[in-house]
């Protein structure tokens, strides 16, 4: 069957809640795809930051078969080898207390609000309290996940959202100090805005959010679901300014491809929050999903991921930078280690993508005007360069 028949079969039975491009995956390796035809493309999407170590990288597969055939699910009722595991780990590259495994990141929004809401429960007796969220934001699909996200055209059609959510601007605490009330119990922020355009927090922002938490005992919460697992050149991208949460939000590269998110709770949120009956999940960090996360972090320090990041980021950047004094539709580059956007104006952002894929690349757009980058984390050189060399004929 041809690549076009066998996209005319999917619309048949699969709700069209998504635009997607005329092609049909068939198998990956290291940081290429290839469709059912047998074209080859340079991956500099990852499954939307998912995919940090490419495709079948050595030891990933191996371990999530050798999982198959020990135990794939027993629900939470009962303890299992690879969460004790996984759990260890996330807890070690945070350097925070416990952690909630769910199957996305929008799940692991939802629990992170529900979390800051007992905890301000707790505290005063009531459960009238609001949360601050930050305009151009994106943290989920799910009513809870939308409630905090500050971007029109997501909310509206499914308004009216949870209540008691106030957005102020990112980047500016001035903007959020505005926004404390009385019934403050949370601040969420990315702590770098993705689906908004690829902003990073600045270290100003992240530290005066953190005072001002202290300060009024609000519970801090960061959205390291796309920019977290080494995608900056940290596990988090909060560490790089030692700003630690209260609350950390994480998925995508969590697992590189199975369905895992988590949220991560420091010691005073964990101590006086979520108890038994609070919150719960039948598949969330079951033996399979916590078996990759497990070896997803054993790779991780075994080849030296992140400092692959580290080093080879500095090149990306001055690539697309002479990339952008290139192009005049180029406007600005910006972001952080392996997640990177360029800015455009005068070409449409759908237009570059789609010349990309006929050259076979693989980019993606961020809000209306962001070309997004966010490759494996296992490229190299060579593949950065083949990367500019065909964005270089799309952009023309």
């Amino acid at each position: 069957m041809k690549m076009h028949d066998q996209i005319e079969e999917a619309e048949v039975s699969i709700l069209h809640t998504y635009n997607r491009f005329p092609v049909v995956f068939e198998r990956g390796e290291g940081a290429y795809l290839y469709d059912t035809e047998g074209k080859k493309y340079l991956d500099f999407a990852a499954g939307i930051a998912v995919n940090a170590l490419g495709y079948h990288y050595p030891g990933y597969d191996e371990a999530l078969k050798a999982q198959i055939d020990k135990l794939m699910h027993t629900s939470n009722l009962y303890y299992n080898l690879p969460i004790i595991d996984a759990g260890n780990k996330l807890i070690m590259a945070s350097r925070m207390s416990k952690v909630f495994f769910t199957n996305s990141g929008t799940e692991a929004v939802e629990g992170a609000i529900k979390a800051a809401k007992k905890y301000a429960y707790v505290k005063t007796g009531h459960a009238d309290h609001e949360i601050i969220a930050m305009r151009n934001s994106f943290h989920g699909r799910s009513i809870g996940a939308l409630s905090v996200t500050g971007t029109e055209h997501y909310r509206e059609p499914f308004e009216p959202l949870m209540g008691g959510v106030r957005f102020a601007d990112f980047n500016d605490l001035e903007s959020v100090q505005e926004q404390v009330t009385e019934k403050t119990c949370a601040i969420i922020v990315e702590t770098v805005q993705g689906e908004g355009g690829i902003h990073p927090a600045t270290k100003d922002f992240l530290e005066g959010l953190r005072r001002l938490c202290d300060e009024k005992d609000i519970i801090l919460i960061f959205d390291e679901i796309q920019c977290g697992m080494g995608r900056t050149g940290y596990y988090f991208a909060w560490q790089e300014f030692g700003v630690q949460p209260d609350i950390m939000t994480c998925a995508k590269a969590l697992g590189c491809g199975v369905p895992v998110g988590a949220f991560v709770l420091n010691r005073k949120a964990a101590s006086a929050s979520l108890e038994p009956g609070d919150h719960g999940t039948t598949y969330g960090g079951n033996p399979f999903v916590c078996a990759a996360v497990s070896k997803v972090f054993e790779i991780f320090e075994r080849d030296m991921i992140i400092p692959h990041v580290q080093e080879l980021a500095p090149y990306l950047e001055e690539r697309l930078d002479a990339l952008a004094e290139k192009h005049s539709c180029v406007v600005e580059r910006r972001g952080a280690g392996f997640m990177q956007g360029l800015e455009l104006q005068g070409k449409p952002v759908s237009d570059v993508v789609k010349k990309a894929l006929e050259n076979g690349l693989l980019v993606i757009s961020a809000g209306s005007n962001v070309l997004r980058l966010v490759p494996p984390l296992i490229i190299s050189l060579a593949q950065v360069d083949e990367m500019i060399d065909i964005l270089d004929v799309c952009l023309r």
